[in-house]
């Protein structure tokens, strides 16, 4: 045999045993999605030992995700008077909450690993970790369906792929929501929003879980969602479509809205990147969803390194209280707010030359377990921080999955912040929704939604 030819069979046969030894790992000295099993040297992080899958004991399993950890207290508060003592442990932006507001404070408690999800998600990322890959240019997955794409992730833009298609509940869903633009003062007006979706990725599916085999089946579409603004009436009826889309080379996400004063449905093409977000305000931008979301073309994306952090997690009784008690002045009433030590990937997106965008930063706290961006540092023009971001992190165990409690953006220049996706008082979300009809995500469809 050619020895070049025998050296290349070798080196093949050393990188196989190598992927194969890497994906024995997963469930073992790693949990099933890629996270350092073990818990950290002084025990302030735990050891993963499954995560909540299920109600704890004594628990209804209702979607309002009942506190399991209600009875524990602080085990110290963060200031800005000692805040230097933990600079280690913060995002910067959090840095900047506590020199701008006097009285913000960080209730730091006892550390869970509570994120845990179905074994098809499991047996989905044992998949992924052979098949899935880039496309050279990163702006695109091949191969992967269900689960997460990168559980060995070493790359920043893996590991923004790793968010973005992480699992989200079940194939399909339907929840209500609340969105508000709070004042300095806390001055602040409601608006609610009905939305749904189908997650073909989980199936995958186009029309049911496992109609087509392949994520290439999937016509460029890893979602389709669907937003209805039901109050106030002045913007009640508003539909927005959005065919979310896996490979920017095939195409871009596709996107349509629905007045219902013109009773009009016209293409959006530009509710993608820094357009403003939908009832925003103009606090946030249409990417900044999800802290953030869609195409990751105009930025490069640079793994900093992993650490300790000290990030907003196991939420439940601030996604629990009602809006009045949550909803303050400059920033959300962190009475109710809770905090914790884990591990994160620290995963910086810089603006690439000639890309235009507003933030021309963005560095990301993402969460060892749910590969969930928790929070996230926002850069203007000048490098100088304009907004931060935070997703806290809870299990919807009775799913189960891990999402987030609500979202959060501070703009710190204007001392105003959105809070969004806030489920507080809302009827409770539906992740196995049946009944959601994949013949009303069409634009023909939306017309004769509006008017229903």
């Amino acid at each position: 045999m050619n020895p070049i030819a025998s050296l290349l069979i070798a080196t093949i046969a050393v990188v196989s045993a190598a992927e194969a030894a890497d994906v024995s790992r997963l469930g073992g000295d790693l949990t099933p999605l890629g996270a350092i099993a073990a818990g950290n040297a002084d025990g302030s992080i735990p050891a993963w030992n499954g995560g909540l899958t299920a109600p704890p004991p004594g628990l209804a399993a209702d979607a309002r995700r009942a506190d399991p950890f209600a009875s524990e207290t602080p085990l110290f508060t963060i200031t800005a008077a000692d805040a230097d003592h933990y600079a280690d442990l913060l995002p910067d932006g959090q840095k900047e909450m506590l020199k701008v507001y006097p009285n913000y404070k960080i209730p730091v408690y006892p550390s869970h690993r509570t994120c845990g999800y179905a074994k098809a998600v499991y047996d989905g990322t044992k998949r992924n970790a052979e098949i899935a890959k880039l496309t050279p240019n990163g702006n695109g997955l091949l191969g992967g369906t269900i689960g997460i794409p990168f559980p060995f992730a070493t790359s920043g833009i893996e590991m923004f792929w790793n968010h973005r298609m992480r699992p989200r509940g079940g194939f399909k869903f339907r929840r209500n929501f609340a969105v508000a633009a709070v004042s300095r003062t806390g001055d602040y007006k409601l608006i609610k929003v009905r939305d749904e979706g189908i997650i073909h990725l989980m199936g995958p599916g186009l029309k049911a879980p496992g109609d087509v085999e392949d994520i290439s089946a999937l016509n460029n579409v890893w979602i389709t969602y669907m937003a209805t603004t039901t109050s106030p009436a002045r913007l009640a009826g508003q539909i927005t479509l959005v065919y979310d889309n896996i490979n920017d080379d095939v195409g871009p996400r596709q996107a349509w809205q629905y007045n219902p004063g013109t009773r009009r449905v016209l293409r959006a093409p530009d509710l993608a990147f820094d357009a403003p977000g939908n009832n925003s305000d103009g606090l946030g931008t249409v990417d900044q969803f999800d802290i953030m979301n869609g195409s990751p073309e105009r930025y490069t994306f640079k793994h900093l390194g992993d650490r300790e952090a000290i990030i907003p997690y196991n939420t439940y009784r601030a996604g629990n209280v009602t809006y009045k008690e949550l909803l303050t002045g400059q920033h959300v009433n962190q009475d109710v707010m809770r905090y914790e030590r884990h591990r994160v990937h620290v995963v910086e997106a810089t603006l690439r030359e000639g890309a235009r965008h507003i933030y021309s930063r963005r560095v990301f706290f993402q969460d060892e377990d749910s590969w969930a961006f928790a929070a996230a540092t926002l850069y203007d023009g000048r490098d100088a921080i304009w907004r931060y971001q935070e997703a806290p992190v809870v299990s919807a165990y009775q799913v189960p999955y891990c999402g987030s409690a609500f979202e959060l953006s501070y703009d710190l220049q204007s001392g105003r912040y959105l809070a969004a996706v806030m489920t507080n008082e809302e009827k409770p979300a539906d992740w196995n929704a049946e009944d959601v009809d994949p013949e009303d995500f069409t634009p023909d469809a939306l017309r004769s939604l509006g008017m229903r």
